[in-house]
């Protein structure tokens, strides 16, 4: 019924009351206006509302630009040509440990960052304004893991620009994405050693965590130094471990950092010295081509020294796999290429509605555009517990 644009209209009044009434609306709406046309002034003025010093304005614009920004390409590429990039980095700056403000623009930037025709230049913009170093530092705990999770996200999608390899280097991003990966993997086996369900926390799963750590370390192994960092610090046993994961993406995103590290003849060998051609030769028969295409390059690999028996083996593992069906597949894994996976954004349920008094709406089903499916963002976050509209009451 053009609801949006009516409060967009507002934004620009001269009373900060009627204003922030419109922004919670707004913010509250956003969730389920992600395919709403129409909205290009809407979005030019959220992009200049983050100039404000107001911490509820700064809540409900960032808020809003992440919902709005998900799945909706046109929307993406019009923040980003408005400045959003440098907006939000200027806003995460700012924020200081207000975790209400820093997550809905880190997810927003990971929107900016990847799926639009602007993807590389808000990928090349977050370093041009000096926003990398801030990034990596919101890894750090006592963050929240949502906030984590985003950042982690977000660091994928930088990766995927060779110009952002050497300033996330300095950055310190591998050394913190390992030692997250470590724990998180050790709190996940824990509970399967228990024999206890995974908890959420703070609504994230740590499987979501090693999954994305693994991700971002696969995307950042292009580079060759990057890679050569990834492998001193001796990942590749855990690498190794989470080819038996029953998440079948984790599989692929280890297959994949793999796959990546298995170009230098040293990390080959390490990967073979760790037994991985049993649960590689076994992901061969993956339902997933990305992870079997990526588990026949690393075989490729390590078994170019072999004797020609185990050769021969290799050879007949993939003629009874899924490449019998898929040339390019085969293709692929003997020249390595590697595959891109793009993010799929989520609308991050952090930002669900609420009515004045701060009484919660029915849980939404959200059914987002699964296009890119990243494993990252496969999951759902689970429910966390929404802003409060105290200005409202």
């Amino acid at each position: 019924a053009g609801g949006m644009q009516a409060l967009g209209k507002h934004l620009t009044s001269s009373s900060p009351r009627l204003v922030q009434n419109c922004l919670w609306t707004l913010r509250n709406l956003s969730d389920v206006a992600t395919k709403q046309e129409g909205l290009d002034g809407v979005l030019k003025i959220l992009v200049n509302q983050l100039s404000s010093d107001d911490v509820n304005v700064l809540t409900c614009a960032t808020g809003t630009l992440s919902n709005l920004t998900c799945n909706n390409s046109k929307n993406k590429t019009l923040v980003t040509q408005s400045n959003g990039v440098e907006a939000l980095i200027h806003t995460i700056l700012r924020a200081g440990d207000k975790e209400d403000i820093t997550e809905p623009a880190v997810c927003a930037l990971r929107h900016l960052t990847s799926r639009h025709p602007e993807a590389e230049m808000a990928q090349n913009s977050v370093r041009l304004n000096y926003g990398i170093p801030a990034i990596v530092k919101l890894l750090n705990q006592p963050n929240q893991w949502p906030l984590v999770k985003a950042t982690i996200g977000l660091i994928r999608n930088l990766a995927l620009c060779p110009a952002n390899h050497a300033p996330l280097q300095e950055a310190a991003v591998i050394p913190r994405l390992v030692q997250l990966l470590v724990k998180a993997h050790q709190d996940a086996q824990r509970h399967v050693a228990a024999g206890t369900q995974q908890p959420y926390t703070d609504g994230v799963k740590m499987e979501e965590i090693v999954e994305g750590c693994t991700g971002a370390l696969h995307i950042l192994a292009r580079d060759p130094m990057n890679r050569m960092e990834i492998f001193r610090l001796n990942t590749i046993p855990l690498f190794v471990q989470l080819l038996y994961s029953p998440v079948e993406n984790i599989q692929r995103v280890a297959a994949g950092v793999l796959c990546e590290l298995a170009q230098d003849k040293e990390a080959a060998d390490a990967i073979d010295a760790e037994g991985a051609s049993a649960p590689l030769m076994e992901l061969l028969h993956s339902r997933n081509e990305g992870t079997a295409t990526y588990a026949a390059a690393v075989l490729f690999r390590i078994s170019e020294d072999k004797n020609p028996d185990y050769r021969k083996r290799v050879s007949v593992e993939l003629t009874n796999s899924l490449f019998k069906h898929d040339p390019a597949a085969w293709e692929a894994a003997q020249s390595m290429i590697p595959i891109n996976e793009p993010y799929s954004d989520e609308l991050d349920p952090g930002y669900r509605p609420m009515y004045s008094g701060d009484i919660p709406l029915d849980p939404i089903d959200m059914h987002m555009d699964m296009d890119g499916d990243y494993p990252m963002d496969a999951y759902s976050d689970g429910v966390r517990a929404p802003f409060a509209d105290h200005m409202l009451a």
